[in-house]
Parts: C-alpha cells; sequence; structure tokens
C-alpha cells in the first residue's frame, strides 16, 4: 500500500504514535496555515505531531522552509531560501497570543546566505511574542550561527527563557550526519549560551550508529559546556534519501542514559523513542 504504511508496519512496537487527529489539531492546523507559518512538526515530520497539536501547543519555524544546509537526517528542504519576511514577527505572536499558550518553541532554518544569519529577526520576533504574550515563556532552538558570541548575543539579549542549540549526534559521525556543522563549534555555542545565565538545552539522536561509550562522552562534554537540559529520541528515517536507521534502540536504553545524564548533573534529561527536542518543553524552563 502506501510508503509510510509499510514503514509504521516495520517499526518496533514501541515506536509506533498514533496518526493526528482532533478538535485542537485541526484548530492549530488551520491557525498556522491561515497566518502563513511554518513549523518544525510538519518540515521536520515529527512523530508528537498529533500528541502536542492536540494540546493546543507547536514548535513553529521562522525564517521560512527552506535550509542552506543539507544535513543527512534533516527533513527540511535544501533550496535557496525566499527573501525575509519582516511581518512574520507579527504574525506568529499573534497566532500564539490566540491559541493561549503558557509556552513556545521557535526554531528556525539555517540561513547561511544572511550577513547575520538572521540573528536581528531572531531577536526581533522574540521581543515580539513577549510584547504580545508577556506571560509566554518562551524557548529558542537556534541554529550555531557558526559560534559567532556577537550574533549569539544577539538572541541572548532579547531574554528567552531556554535556548537551545542540538548536537544530534556523537563527535565520530557528525561529519557524516551533518553538512556544515562541527562537533567543537556546537559545544562552543552552547558554552555561549550557558555563560548567559539563560537555561543551555541540547538534544541528540541515537540510532545511527553510535555506540555507549560515545553516547556517555556527548554527555560529559555537553555538561563541561554548561548545558543544563538534554534531550534523547530515536532518529527516524524520513526519506529514502536520507541516512537509514542503524538500530532502534530499546526503551530501556534510553532510561539508562536517562539516568546516566541525571548522575552527570543535567537539571531534565528527556530520553525515550519517541522524544524530539521540543517534547515536553514547558518542563524545562526552569532547567
Amino acid at each position: 500500500m502506501s510508503e509510510l504504511k509499510t514503514e509504521r508496519e516495520r517499526l518496533p512496537r514501541w515506536m509506533k504514535s498514533q496518526l493526528p487527529k482532533g478538535e485542537n489539531y485541526s484548530k492549530v492546523k488551520r491557525l498556522i496555515a491561515d497566518h502563513h507559518l511554518n513549523t518544525i512538526c510538519t518540515s521536520g515530520n515529527c512523530p508528537n505531531k498529533g500528541e502536542c497539536w492536540n494540546a493546543g501547543t507547536a514548535s513553529f519555524m521562522i525564517l521560512g522552509d527552506k535550509c542552506t544546509r543539507n544535513c543527512r537526517f534533516c527533513y527540511v528542504q535544501n533550496d535557496v531560501p525566499e527573501p525575509v519576511d519582516w511581518f512574520e514577527p507579527l504574525r506568529l505572536a499573534k497566532t500564539i497570543q490566540t491559541l493561549g499558550l503558557k509556552h513556545c518553541v521557535i526554531t528556525s532554518v539555517t540561513r547561511d546566505d544572511l550577513a547575520d544569519g538572521g540573528a536581528e529577526f531572531w531577536a526581533t520576533t522574540i521581543r515580539k511574542i513577549k510584547e504580545l504574550n508577556p506571560r509566554t515563556t518562551i524557548e529558542t532552538l537556534i541554529p550555531d550561527f557558526n559560534a559567532n558570541p556577537e550574533l549569539i548575543q544577539k538572541v541572548i539579549d532579547a531574554a528567552p527563557d531556554v535556548i537551545s542549540h542540538n548536537m544530534e549526534t556523537v563527535r565520530r559521525l557528525t561529519p557524516k550526519v551533518r553538512s556544515t556543522a562541527r562537533y567543537d563549534r556546537s559545544l562552543q555555542t552552547i558554552s555561549i549560551i550557558a555563560e548567559s545565565g539563560i537555561v543551555a538545552k541540547s538534544g541528540i539522536m541515537v540510532g545511527l550508529g553510535e555506540t555507549e561509550e560515545e553516547m556517555l562522552q556527548a554527555m560529559d562534554d555537553l555538561r563541561a559546556a554548561g548545558c543544563k537540559v538534554l534531550t534523547i529520541g530515536q532518529y527516524l528515517q524520513p526519506d529514502s534519501n536520507l541516512l537509514p536507521v542503524q538500530e532502534y534502540i530499546k526503551p530501556e536504553v534510553f532510561e539508562k542514559y536517562r539516568e546516566e545524564g541525571m548522575k552527570r548533573g543535567f537539571s531534565y534529561v528527556e530520553s525515550s523513542p519517541l522524544v524530539r527536542s521540543s517534547y515536553h518543553a514547558e518542563r524545562h524552563v526552569n532547567g
């Protein structure tokens, strides 16, 4: 039948999620479409979309839906981005207001085509959300901005509650999995965030061929950089042209990683097969 159904049938039982449906799901979907917004829920083909949208939450993606990088794990389209839409921050802030969100997650494509990587647009978006939604807490999932302290500082100065930057994978696999990003540069980005006093957060995918020893080393590296919140989830191949899954990690291994992370001093470790970087993000504000 369909490729999606075939793939779902191949998944181990612990990886199967409900197909999106429900009244709140339809409401969020309609508002996103009406306000011409993008979400990583859709662009990243997230398996938790149904659960999150039915809870009235979503992870919004700014600066368009085309990325200047071409990572081997990511479903977001690699192409020449469209011009920056400076009306988007207001539309996004109004959507969050209409939904009555207590917490929102904002991410973006990487815009290496822009002189500041989109940092000023990020700052403008955060400020506009806070202006219209003063009680809404904000998590920002940012690109590395090439670890440029001045650009990262623009996001910091806008004062979101959490700033996240995903490591995605272990050191050995980084060149294979990520296109332009570098392991140490991501650690440097996280260190700059942590030094500001804002909660620093990161995420890692498993099932790409990493070893347990490599995962524990990545945790140590993140803690040394000041990371307080860590998410660990199963990599799923979103398209046949992207990297295949090497292994479906069992739930007991995810629990072991959670325990190891807490031993290392993380404030929160979200670790289970369907976890994505914004999963239960509202819990991480006080990380």
